[in-house]
């Protein structure tokens, strides 16, 4: 598969506009594109992606979704008057129709369905297209909330059609939810659709009770709609990444789509009027990561909303760098996700435990009605007052107008990505570079610790503007038990099957490793593989491709003498690279679904991240401390982070351990080197 990127864009997509007075609609502008496309030209990353001309959608294409009396309807609004068009505008709901609106929205359905053309091929590995108008609330005969036909609805169609694709993802994170969308495949279980988006108990648009987390699909498409409502304002990085963790991910790697389409709606990120969401521009580098690697990498991004220029621009730009395969930014200070994203989390869960086998170990429901709905009905969200609902909204997008946020960092990727250590006799793979002249007068031992030392040295040295304190995530694969006392810095995980259960084992590293490793937030990543440690080569290569998420992507990897094999691939993933597809995840083992949850749930006291309830977790904190109200100065001080993931019978010969280590007061410069695979390691 080639590794660019293709970036869609047709200035022709900006030529409508409202034409008349309407307070719904005045933020849907054409600003919102040319903003989006200058500052992907001014970064340098538009030239940095393949450009696609665009086409026109054909009649056949739009019919995959919409109803032909209504296409024929929209047809005619080029030849409409101005009164016409605001007759017709009125028989729909928060949108608005111009001369040159059909034209442009078969556009924009044809920019779509380019850029499947161009991933399914091979052509390209992803991409994103910038159209308007967005599409994720059009039905099959309704315009609707700025969306006249569904764009990526009709990808979906298209790629089933046209290329044989069994299982399609999509991944909505506008904030409002696409309804269209969930109406389309609501009954279809070939297409998961995942959501999140501002609810407010039905007090938000588009006030659908079928938006709402119990809204689970129909027939047999139960369990292949997922909502998140989010119920309240202000969610931010942590709350998006704790609804990836343990809603979207586990059920993405069960489900194992062919392709994935996000409705890419940057109106969730903070400084949104629409939104009123706390969460920064770069979280959408993060969350686009860890898509990357579902479907082998097949990913294609159509904008949405956004209508806050400034970070629509900046989440734009952080989705399409990431897409280019730069190294993320360094999630900043996340915390735990807050009460009522925890509600909605443990909401979702609860209902879809009975489709999937990941979730089964959830919570059981609340048994109350829920604290934020409870909030909403006593009118304390408004200070006590109930106030009317159009004062309300007018307050909040001046209280969004007024929020400001620093600048994303400026993501720098490294003159080398992947250097190498290699023994005598092995291939450097393509696309790394040697590291270091063998020493004849060295053994081979001396010389490959050397050579380790002087690249580790290396990434510390050099400097590049700013200075972090040094933290290391050490992750270990191999089948001795670590040693030392058990306790929340070395934390024991038991399978059954040890690494060869792909299944448990991906759940241990979605549930348990990620959301540790992104909320202690390291400098750099150890990733050791010891000798007949039981891991499949593609989980293998999973692991090494998800942990790239935090350190910058900074990543030293050792492996045994005996592992030559998988040298390459380990250098293909360090090198961006997606991983192979794992096939549909099976169920997991009883025993290590519930020995993962008791881990989970023990731990969750002094790692926010790992919260999936509101009332559980609270009970595991130790006595006198406030749960997850402060900063745990233990994980600053703490020596070593360790967890190892083990056989529960060391007869199977499988273990694998991560491990996080701490050395504070390390100044150290953002590294020249991203990754770094090692072979061997005595």
């Amino acid at each position: 598969m080639a590794m660019a990127t293709a970036l869609i864009y047709d200035e022709e997509m900006t030529k409508y506009k409202l034409l008349w007075v309407d307070p719904a609609c005045k933020i849907e502008v054409p600003e919102r594109l040319t903003v989006s496309h200058e500052a992907l030209v001014r970064s340098g990353l538009a030239g940095r992606c393949v450009s696609i001309p665009v086409r026109a959608a054909t009649d056949e294409e739009v019919l995959l979704v919409h109803s032909e009396d209504y296409l024929e309807a929209v047809k005619k609004t080029p030849y409409m008057s101005l009164e016409d068009l605001m007759t017709f505008t009125q028989q729909y709901g928060d949108v608005y129709f111009h001369p040159n609106i059909y034209h442009c929205a078969k556009l924009a359905v044809g920019a779509s369905l380019q850029l499947v053309d161009n991933v399914m091929t091979g052509r390209l590995r992803n991409g994103m297209a910038l159209v308007r108008p967005p599409g994720h609330h059009s039905q099959s005969s309704a315009a609707n909330g700025f969306c006249v036909f569904n764009n990526v609805a009709i990808a979906a169609q298209y790629a089933k059609k046209h290329y044989g694709v069994q299982r399609v993802l999509i991944v909505d994170w506008d904030v409002h939810h696409g309804q269209g969308v969930q109406y389309c495949f609501e009954d279809d279980p070939s297409v998961l659709y995942f959501s999140w988006h501002r609810y407010e108990h039905r007090r938000f648009w588009p006030n659908l009770r079928e938006s709402d987390y119990d809204s689970v699909g129909r027939e047999r498409g139960a369990g292949f709609n997922i909502n998140v409502p989010w119920n309240k304002v202000g969610m931010d990085n942590s709350d998006f990444l704790a609804a990836f963790f343990h809603v979207l991910l586990p059920v993405a790697y069960e489900f194992c789509p062919d392709l994935v389409l996000v409705c890419a709606g940057f109106d969730s990120a903070v400084g949104d009027p629409e939104g009123n969401m706390c969460a920064t521009p770069d979280v959408f580098a993060h969350l686009t990561h860890l898509l990357m690697n579902l479907a082998g990498g097949k990913l294609c991004a159509v904008l949405e909303g956004g209508y806050n220029l400034t970070s629509l621009a900046q989440s734009v730009c952080q989705t399409v760098q990431t897409l280019l395969g730069d190294p993320v930014p360094q999630p900043a200070e996340l915390g735990g996700p807050c009460g009522s994203a925890l509600e909605s989390v443990h909401c979702v869960r609860s209902a879809h435990r009975r489709f999937w086998s990941c979730l089964r170990h959830a919570a059981d429901p609340p048994a109350s009605q829920l604290s934020t709905e409870r909030r909403k009905a006593s009118g304390k969200e408004n200070n006590g007052e109930e106030g009317d609902d159009e004062q309300e909204e007018e307050t909040e997008e001046g209280r969004a107008e007024q929020v400001s946020w620093p600048e994303p960092p400026r993501r720098v990727s490294p003159p080398v990505r992947t250097a190498v250590v290699l023994p005598d006799g092995v291939a450097c793979p393509d696309g790394s570079t040697p590291f270091g002249p063998q020493r004849s007068h060295d053994p081979p031992t001396a010389d490959t610790h050397g050579r380790c030392i002087a690249l580790v040295e290396k990434m510390v040295k050099n400097e590049m503007n700013r200075f972090n304190v040094l933290k290391t995530l050490l992750v270990q694969i191999s089948r001795k038990e670590p040693e030392g006392q058990k306790s929340k810095h070395r934390i024991p995980v038991c399978l059954k099957e040890g690494c060869g259960d792909t299944a448990g084992f991906m759940q241990a590293v979605l549930g348990l490793l990620l959301p540790v490793a992104y909320e202690f937030d390291p400098g750099v990543v150890l990733l050791a593989r010891g000798p007949d440690s039981g891991v499949e080569e593609g989980t293998w290569q999973h692991l090494t491709c998800l942990l790239q998420g935090v350190a910058l992507g900074h990543t030293l990897v050792l492996l045994q003498e005996n592992e030559r094999a998988s040298i390459s691939p380990t250098a293909a993933s360090l090198l961006g690279n997606p991983a192979p597809s794992l096939g549909p995840l099976g169920a997991r083992l009883p025993d290590d679904v519930e020995a993962l949850e008791r881990l989970r749930r023990m731990l969750q006291a002094h790692w926010k991240l790992l919260q999936t309830t509101e009332a559980a977790w609270p009970s595991f904190c130790p006595t006198g401390t406030a749960p997850h109200t402060q900063h745990d100065p233990m994980k600053s001080r703490a020596r070593l982070v360790q967890v190892s993931i083990k056989p529960v019978s060391f007869t199977s010969g499988r273990v694998t351990a991560a491990a996080a280590r701490v050395d504070s007061c390390v100044l150290v410069p953002r590294l020249p080197v991203h990754a770094v695979t090692v072979g061997p390691a005595p």
